[in-house]
């Protein structure tokens, strides 16, 4: 599957249906939704909130999107960096009590913690400082 690299609209919507299909076939090879995570001793689980953030934030770069396609891999291999508190103004972020910031190689996997369930939750790849490119 080829990436768009340029930073039109159309490549940026092209690369979220790209993510949005993969987390499709993620899921269906994954229907428990979680993946053990060594660092961490407990699941990262992948939630409609997991897709939605990462779909927008990751498709505004290709090495973002590309970072993606190893979901599985950082799931599993991320390291805790940070700990920080939510942000409070942040309605995606409510049923989190405190967000994770986590490291696999080059790939940032920020993580939320939910309280109410006690679950780790994906909540956005991205590979920061990573810049478009113009074909």
């Amino acid at each position: 599957m080829e990436i768009p690299q340029g930073n039109s609209r159309e490549d940026n919507k092209a690369r979220k249906q790209i993510i949005k299909d993969f987390y499709a076939s993620w899921i269906a090879e994954h229907p428990d939704k979680k993946i053990w995570n060594k660092s961490l001793c407990a699941y990262i689980h992948v939630k409609y909130q997991s897709i939605n953030e990462t779909k927008g934030h990751a498709s505004g770069t290709y090495e973002s999107t590309k970072a993606v396609f190893r979901l599985t891999e950082i799931l599993e291999n991320a390291t805790l960096v940070n700990e920080k508190m939510k942000k409070q103004e942040d309605n995606n972020q409510k049923a989190f009590s405190k967000i994770l910031v986590m490291k696999y190689k080059e790939i940032k996997l920020t993580v939320g913690y939910q309280p109410s369930k006690g679950h780790y939750v994906q909540y956005c790849i991205t590979v920061p400082g990573a810049r478009m490119h113009k074909k």
